[in-house]
């Protein structure tokens, strides 16, 4: 790695890795090409982003500021790819050479944004416009990542939560993932700080004391969220889906059991994503542990969306899950149980350990959903329709705001038209709107919370 260090920002050359070793000289030439318009702008952005993960914001302007100076070239070499950085962040380095783990990220980056995004509009058998497509799309996704590993039994513990987030809520994750780390689980998260890091850092010291050299901390983000919630240091497999449907529906394929931690209305899009697969008639004897936890602190936190799911979509969706409070031990033993669950049904029933094929998702949960204006006034946020895909328009609601929050489509949107308006039930509404206003007492919408403005208007 060669470098010229600025006081800033410091350029520098790195050689391919994560599956880029070994390409022909034509799949390097296409690579190179294939930088151009767009995809050069995605892929200067999402790495731009990895670099940044050492300043803790969610901020897009400051990545943002950062972009026209900021510049990628890909050179051809014969034994595969380097990358020639210019203006990188200085925080990315140490004594002038990037941290191994970063680089190892921005390889990640090129891999998904690029190189298989060739990869899948040259491969006639993959489908985004049908149900099996997406799944069938998702699993080359992963095998290409070389994510998937058949043969192992099931530990992949999916935990969810937000980046805005206490300090004692913070230390609470840490504790459960440390308790899952013991017990030999892996971690897989949105890849963010907050309740995204604690689990995995947490688990590297439970793997550390049970001698476990070859841990997992599998981070899943796509280009829409990743400048806002950057990688943290600790995702040793960074996995860039095409978009939130797609990376929410890897969740549920990979994980094994799924944690729940206190978050703001991206982490209420994941329970209601969950919720409305598990609501599905035809997922209903399928084990699938899910449980919420938190410090004592946050017990009101639960307690307010355990109300808003039993008066949206009732009883049956609230038994789905399990709320423990103040006790990483019971977690991490109920996740354990959980798993076993989960490895005696696969095993009755012959589906694959790494991935779960079982699980019916329907389209309302696959297709790429637009947060515009007039998409989200469209939502139908009315009780006379199947509790599923009640989940699955309220799911919407919330991913729209998490664009109108963090996004830069979204935040440009709501800049241009004002706030998204959003209609429906009066009864769904009030509890909405009930949930929405704790989000934003508790100060779980952004980072920086004492300026926040809401980005949506209900009636």
């Amino acid at each position: 790695m060669t470098q010229a260090i600025q006081s800033q920002y410091i350029d520098t050359e790195i050689t391919a890795e994560s599956g880029l070793e070994l390409l022909t000289n034509d799949e390097i030439q296409r690579l190179s090409d294939h930088t151009t318009g767009n995809d050069y702008e995605l892929l200067k952005k999402c790495t731009l982003a990895v670099l940044n993960s050492t300043n803790i914001t969610d901020d897009i302007s400051f990545i943002q500021e950062q972009f026209d100076h900021f510049n990628i070239e890909i050179l051809q070499l014969n034994k595969g790819v380097k990358l020639k950085i210019k203006n990188a962040p200085s925080g990315a380095f140490v004594d002038g050479v990037m941290i191994q783990g970063l680089k190892e990220q921005v390889f990640s980056v090129l891999r998904d944004v690029v190189f298989l995004k060739q990869e899948l509009e040259t491969n006639s058998r993959i489908d985004f416009n049908s149900s099996s497509g997406c799944t069938n799309a998702i699993f080359h996704i992963l095998r290409n990542a070389k994510a998937l590993k058949p043969g192992v039994d099931p530990n992949m513990i999916v935990c969810w939560g937000g980046h805005a987030i206490p300090h004692h809520e913070y230390e609470y994750t840490k504790e459960v993932g440390y308790r899952l780390g013991l017990r030999g689980h892996d971690i897989i998260t949105g890849c963010g700080i907050g309740a995204m890091k604690g689990p995995m850092k947490g688990a590297l010291v439970g793997h550390s004391k049970q001698r476990i050299t070859k841990g997992r901390y599998i981070g899943i983000t796509e280009p829409g969220i990743i400048a806002a919630e950057s990688p943290n240091p600790i995702v040793n497999e960074l996995i860039v889906m095409p978009d939130i449907e797609k990376r929410l529906e890897t969740f549920v394929r990979m994980g094994h059991s799924f944690v729940v931690f206190p978050g703001g209305v991206g982490t209420a899009e994941e329970i209601l994503y969950i919720l409305g697969i598990l609501l599905h008639p035809q997922n209903h004897n399928i084990p699938f542990p899910l449980i919420f936890t938190g410090p004592t602190e946050s017990a009101d936190y639960f307690k307010r969306i355990d109300q808003f799911i039993g008066k949206t979509l009732g009883p049956e969706a609230q038994s789905k899950y399990q709320i423990i409070i103040d006790d990483p031990v019971k977690v991490a033993k109920r996740v354990q149980s959980g798993v076993t669950e989960v490895r005696e049904y696969r095993k009755k029933v012959q589906d694959a350990y790494h991935f779960n094929w079982q699980l019916h998702i329907d389209w309302d949960f696959q297709e790429s959903f637009d947060p515009t204006h007039q998409n989200m006034a469209s939502l139908n946020l009315h009780p006379e329709q199947p509790l599923h895909l009640l989940a699955a328009n309220l799911r919407k609601a919330f991913s729209g705001i998490v664009a109108g929050n963090v996004k830069e489509k979204g935040i440009a949107e709501v800049k241009k038209h004002g706030p998204y308006q959003l209609d429906g039930n009066p009864d769904i509404m009030n509890e909405l709107d009930a949930l929405l206003k704790a989000f934003v007492e508790q100060k779980r919408m952004k980072l920086d919370y004492k300026g926040y403005v809401p980005c949506y208007q209900l009636r």
